[in-house]
Order: C-alpha cells, then structure tokens, then sequence
C-alpha cells in the first residue's frame, strides 16, 4: 500500500491550493481530480463565467458608444466566436495549471506532488480507495483534505435537460443566443448571467425574483442601481412572484407564476436557466463508518478539521462562504494546521472581499448595512457619488458610489465598505486591509491616492467623515451623504 503524507482529494482551487502549500513543507501529497483539473472555478464558475462578462461589457460599451465610434446601435454578435474565446482561457489557466503541476517536482528536485485522475472514497482514518482506468487501489494517507467542491442545485419538480432548460454547467452548451431567457433565481449568480445576456442585446432576459427586489443580502441603495440598469437593458424582472411550474411545450420553456394577489401569468421563452444555489459533492465520497459529520449544508468543520481530527474538508464542500478565494485560503490553512505552523493569517470570514460582476459592477468587504442592523450595531456610513469622482467623469461613466462604514465612536474603525461602480473591485483592496488589521479611517485620510483614480473616491469619504471633505455633503446633498444610525434610526452625524 502507497504511503502519503496527504492525500487531496479534488483538484479545485482549494484543494490545489492545498496540495501546493503542502509541497512548501516539503510533503509527499497525492492529488486526486475526478473530471478535470482546476474544477468547476474555471470551467464553469469564476473564470468561464467572468470571461462571458467581460466580452459582454465590452460589447455593452460599444452598444452605448456606437454613435462615437461611427457603428450601428443594432450590432450583431457572433456567439461561437464568443464561446471560442471562453473556451480559450480557459484553456490557457488549465495548460498553466498543467505545466505547474507535472513539472513542480523538477523545481523542488525531489518526488514530493503525484496526480491521479479518477474518483476517490475514504474508506478508513487513514485509507483512501483510489478507482482510475487502471484499476482500482488503495492509499495510506497521515492526512486526507476533502476538496470536492459543489455543483448546481436542481429542483426535482423542474425538468433541467442542460439544453431547453439548464443550470450554468450547460452554458457552454448553447449554439447560439436565444431570442429569449428566463432566469430562477436573483441572487448573485442569476444576476450575474442576466447582466451577461441582456449587455449583448440579443436576448430578451426575464429574471424570477420571489421577493419584492434582487440579491436579498445586499443593501437596499445597491440593489435599486443594479435593478435600474436591468431594466435600461430591458430585462423583465418579476417581482413577488411564486414558480408554480416550469415546463418544455415543443420545444420551449413555458412556466407560470403566482404573484402575491393570487393572479396566475404563463410565460414562453426560448431557454432556462435554474439558478437557484449549489450543493455540496460528498455523496459516497466516504464510508459511514469513517464518521464524518455532515448536515444539510455540507460536511461539518471547525476551522477546516472535521469530527476526524487527521481529516480536513475546505472550499465548497462545507458550509462556509462558497468562493474561489475562501476555498484557496481554507485550503492553505488546513495544511499549516496540520504541521503545527501558525497560519500566516488567521482564518476570519469577515474581511473577505467579493465581487459581483453586473452593471455596474459591485464590489464589497466586511459588513454592509442589512448585516449590521442585523447584528444590532449603531454605526456612522458615508457615500458619495461616482459624479464626483474625476477618473468617473473622465471614463465617462459616473454610474454608482462608494459606501462606508465605520463604528459609531471616535476610533470609527472600518466596518466594511460597498463600491457600485466602474472599477469597483480594485478600490477596495486598502479597506480589506484595514480591517483585518482592526484600524480605523485616518490612515486612509493620510494616503497620497493616485490622480485621477476611483480610490480618492474613498478617500474623500472618510473625509466625510472626519469634517474635513473637499466637497461638502451639505452642498452636494444628492450626491454626498454622511449620516448615523443609531438605535434603528437614521440622523446627520453630530461631529
């Protein structure tokens, strides 16, 4: 039987990460992928679905532009050229994740990494039954990471066929762009592809919303300049409505909803798309009597250590936040737990930076407004406007603000911050800092930002909040706010 000192199994971003940070220690790791190396993070999560976005924007631009640039409003865009450059990075991260991988021993000069391609089940504390086209084997392993990631969720009254109707895996399934689409499910995901699909101009997006707006979690403000641009790109939102059923009649996705009054509405579209969450893969991944514990939401962990303490389960596969850059950390963490080294970071949830790529484009760290009323918090916000940032006038594109918060004191450490806008996801990388670190605003005041940039934007809002703003919110009061909630009521900020 083949000894290890871990055995990895899944060949995502968390368990990669994993396996890589095992081999700094000088570890003999076998990493086991089921299908494809790299997981559903690239082919179909982050980077397929971001590359969709990102040639969807630039073809919003040129749609919104077509007059400066001499073009037709009416483009046309051509969906297998499209789909050929998806396929095209993701190609490229996989030849890079490929050379890595089969060559890293050659940089340590010693066998410490090997790779299996086939499925996995832990069938003891420390064994690991390994089936591949040679046949069948047995490991020994010091440590297992579990890292088999997620998949769509499917709700078993919706016949999903991954060609009419179909989850994100079947994206890269289509042939061309449908006339029409409807969408279950607003949370990001969802918002996500019909941001996609409507910057095209070629597919008229319905989006289910059972609530009376989009993204429940996030904060009223975001959520209505999200919405208004949907609409701008004549997507119908239903609102407050209730999926009675969803069907395929010749060859169409017909599906009727149930609003609040009681009214029943049939709808016809061309395709699907159920966005509607994602579920853990652990099913046969270990015997019973191993004895890991699960829930409906995943496998349970404290601080990546299941109930098995020589086991460890990261990313996808357990409760915690579902994204590329969380599982990657969990899965760096696990392997510094396991050899006794501090971790470079504690593993804190709460300055996790997210982005939503929609237009515009949402970015966001530590706690926004619904989560600190939610945790009974009084706390001092301040916002302002893209209109008065100078690189957003210069871009031509002054769509969105920049939101903080702070404590409700004279420390007035960070709390979080929102940032709708062009952008967005590179201002809030000093504020994810700042957090961690437990500070407050004035080492942002100090900073001498780049000009223009959209980071003065920032800074210009905890100007606000020290009194000391270039621009004033009482001039500016539609563009510029500053202000306290305390006790379940907003007020100006008493300074």
């Amino acid at each position: 039987m083949e000894k290890y000192d871990i055995c990895v199994i899944g060949a995502g971003p968390s368990g990669y990460a994993a396996a890589m940070r095992a081999v700094d220690f000088k570890k003999k790791v076998l990493l086991i992928e089921k299908k494809q190396l790299g997981g559903a993070g690239i082919h179909h999560g982050a980077l397929s679905s971001k590359t969709w976005w990102e040639i969807s924007r630039e073809a919003w631009l040129m749609r919104k532009n077509g007059r400066a640039f001499n073009t037709s409003i009416n483009l046309n865009f051509n969906f297998q050229e499209i789909k050929s450059e998806v396929r095209k990075a993701v190609n490229e991260r996989m030849g890079l994740l490929e050379h890595h991988l089969h060559n890293i021993n050659l940089s340590k000069n010693e066998e410490l990494l090997f790779y299996k391609q086939g499925s996995a089940r832990v069938v003891g504390k420390n064994e690991v039954e390994v089936n591949t086209l040679e046949g069948t084997e047995t490991v020994n392993a010091d440590f297992i990471i579990l890292a088999t990631g997620s998949r769509p969720r499917i709700l078993p009254n919706i016949p999903v066929d991954e060609k009419i109707i179909l989850t994100s895996d079947g994206i890269d399934k289509l042939e061309e762009f449908p006339n029409s689409m409807v969408i279950l499910g607003a949370g990001v995901i969802g918002c996500e592809f019909a941001t996609i699909f409507s910057n095209f101009g070629q597919t008229k997006v319905h989006l289910i919303d059972k609530g009376d707006r989009i993204l429940p979690f996030e904060d009223e403000d975001v959520v209505n300049e999200v919405e208004k641009n949907l609409e701008e790109k004549n997507v119908l939102i239903h609102r407050n409505s209730k999926l009675i059923n969803m069907r395929i009649e010749n060859g169409l996705v017909a599906y009727t909803l149930e609003y609040t009054d009681g009214y029943q509405e049939v709808f016809r579209v061309e395709k699907a798309l159920v966005s509607v969450g994602r579920i853990p893969n652990y099913e046969n991944l270990f015997d019973e009597n191993v004895g890991i514990d699960i829930n409906n939401r995943g496998i349970k962990d404290n601080l990546t250590q299941t109930s098995v303490p020589n086991i460890y389960a990261v990313g996808d596969i357990t409760a915690d936040i579902s994204l590329v850059n969380v599982g990657e950390l969990e899965g760096r963490y696990a392997v510094e737990r396991m050899f006794g080294m501090p971790p470079t970071r504690p593993l804190v949830y709460e300055n996790i930076s997210t982005i939503m790529f929609l237009t515009p484009e949402v970015a966001g760290v530590g706690l926004n407004e619904i989560a600190a009323q939610n945790k009974g918090m009084n706390y001092k916000i301040a916002s302002l406007d893209y209109a008065c940032i100078s690189r957003a006038t210069a871009m031509r594109n002054s769509e969105g603000f920049i939101k903080i918060l702070v404590t409700d004191d004279d420390e007035m450490k960070i709390l979080g911050m929102r940032v709708i806008g062009e952008h967005a996801s590179s201002a809030i990388e000093a504020v994810a800092l700042l957090i961690s670190m437990d500070k407050g605003i004035r080492e942002i005041s100090e900073l001498i930002h780049p000009h223009p940039s959209i980071t003065e934007g920032i800074q210009e809002c905890v100007r606000m909040l020290l009194n000391n703003s270039v621009l004033k919110p009482a001039v500016l009061r539609d563009k510029m706010q500053c202000k306290a909630y305390r006790n379940g009521k907003y007020s100006e900020v008493d300074f």
